[in-house]
């Protein structure tokens, strides 16, 4: 049996040293599934948990769904969990260091923490305000008396807020502050991804999106990144079967796409195996 302990403790032992994929599930069936498939360990995602709500994705989930999906996902599979906990779900850093204690008393691992504000447009919060929050949300995981792996957000480049200069700035200043790794969300290409790595001591995410989707895990790795996440990328592969069968059902009267399903029995022996055995202590 796995207890947190040792799940909290694995996830701090990956940080250290060579290269990992995190993938995003959404919900239980999708964690195992993706236990089953070899990951070590598992993120959630904003998106993904959001679209299975009917919602979009920036600021419609609420910290206490949130913090209920997450302990879902803890109780999912044995392995290490983060949470993609979007901007902490509070603007004022205090409130943000709340987030990772709660965080924490669910079984979290560790969990991500963005500098865009939750409002129509998604402004980034002004520097000084960004740094503060994950000083403040540092000193709360350090507080917590065991490993959990504070993972700090530049999203400005991503959602077109400020440019790479000003993302390598923050998180320059999110290293300082306390953070354990850090994160710029879809640089535009290898080159701007190698700046940011070079850039910082810690560790950095990266995201297989974009133009990093031409990636392979191996050649992350010679960049110097870290760990690897999927974000909301296979959700929304799962989306794009939603939809081309559906039009071909609807639109054209055909079934034949559905040849293309997984068996009944290899779903079932996958969830079988990804439960594992677990300890929620």
């Amino acid at each position: 049996m796995t207890s947190l302990a040792e799940r909290h403790q694995r996830f701090f032992d990956l940080h250290q040293s060579g290269c990992f994929v995190i993938p995003n599930p959404w919900d239980m069936g999708s964690a195992r599934m993706m236990a089953a498939s070899g990951a070590v360990a598992l993120a959630t995602t904003s998106a993904g948990f959001a679209f299975t709500l009917g919602r979009p994705d920036m600021g419609r989930v609420t910290r206490e769904e949130s913090l209920k999906h997450a302990e879902d996902i803890v109780r999912a599979t044995s392995l290490p969990v983060s949470g993609d906990f979007e901007n902490g779900f509070a603007d004022a850093p205090d409130e943000v260091a709340e987030t990772i204690r709660l965080a924490a008393e669910v079984g979290l691992s560790g969990c991500s923490i963005e500098d865009m504000q939750m409002v129509d447009g998604n402004p980034a919060y002004a520097f000084d305000l960004s740094v503060e929050r994950i000083g403040a949300a540092a000193d709360a995981a350090r507080s917590l008396g065991r490993p959990f792996i504070l993972c700090a957000r530049a999203d400005g480049v991503m959602n077109g807020v400020y440019d790479l200069d000003e993302a390598i700035h923050r998180i320059q200043a999110f290293e300082k502050a306390g953070a354990d790794l850090v994160y710029v969300p879809v640089p535009p290409g290898e080159a701007e991804l190698k700046r940011v790595v070079q850039s910082v001591a810690k560790p950095v995410n990266a995201l297989a999106a974009g133009p990093l989707r031409q990636l392979t895990v191996a050649e992350f790795a010679r960049i110097g990144v870290r760990r690897i996440s999927l974000g909301s990328m296979i959700a929304r592969v799962t989306h794009a079967a939603i939809a081309e069968q559906m039009e071909a059902i609807v639109k054209d009267g055909s079934f034949a796409k559905l040849s293309a399903a997984a068996s009944g029995d290899r779903i079932n022996d996958m969830l079988a195996a990804g439960a594992g055995e677990t300890d929620h202590e």
